[in-house]
């Protein structure tokens, strides 16, 4: 894939994700997974992004080229995989929020029963967390690049994305989960895979002291 093709502005991008498939290869064996949930996030200009206050080292992969992963932990817990997109320097990022495992059905389905409960293979790669630990990625693969066909990891654009619907971020809260102005969570309508929404909490009020 052109990198120049992921170098748009990322609500634009977002959506065209969708119908794409992630691979990813390791000792283990190889796992893909059509993505079928996507969010955007537009570094300073975007008040839910990782990257409006600027650069840090845990948000420096989104500040470089497009077609790289920017991996980061969640709340301590879990792990979150990212495509870095648009021009370096400009901190855009589409979240990978879900999507259907295609290909390693049986490698993915361990990988999740290892890390807790897992009923059906709707739900293998079904919220972010859990399409990170179905394609067996983690912290090391921050930064990895993700556009050339053999490698460890290798994203693929559908040619005919489908229909998608859109609406609020889920878990954001403040400024950046209005869902006037940022609605930049998308998905393939009446998709089992798609993840529930859920609002950001509201945040505290803070106290004098």
């Amino acid at each position: 894939m052109d990198p120049s093709w992921l170098e748009r502005p990322v609500p634009r991008l977002a959506p065209a994700l969708l119908g794409g498939t992630v691979t990813v290869r390791s000792g283990e064996g190889t796992v893909t997974v059509r993505l079928t949930e996507v969010e955007a996030y537009d570094g300073a200009e975007d008040p839910g992004s990782h990257a409006f206050r600027g650069r840090t080292a845990r948000n420096a992969s989104m500040f470089g080229a497009a077609g790289h992963l920017y991996v980061y932990r969640h709340l301590g817990l879990h792990h979150c995989v990212n495509l870095v997109t648009g021009r370096p320097g400009e901190a855009a990022a589409v979240l990978l929020r879900a999507g259907e495992v295609v290909a390693g059905r049986a490698l993915a389905r361990e990988r999740r029963r290892r890390t807790g409960v897992c009923r059906t293979d709707v739900d293998l790669a079904r919220g972010p967390a859990r399409l990170a630990v179905a394609l067996g990625l983690d912290l090391e693969d921050d930064g990895a690049a993700v556009l050339d066909p053999a490698g460890r990891v290798s994203l693929l654009r559908a040619q005919d994305p489908p229909s998608s619907v859109q609406g609020p971020r889920v878990g954001v809260s403040g400024p950046g989960g209005d869902a006037r102005l940022y609605p930049w969570r998308f998905w393939v309508d009446a998709e089992p895979s798609v993840s529930a929404y859920r609002p950001g909490a509201p945040r505290r009020p803070r106290t004098a002291h």
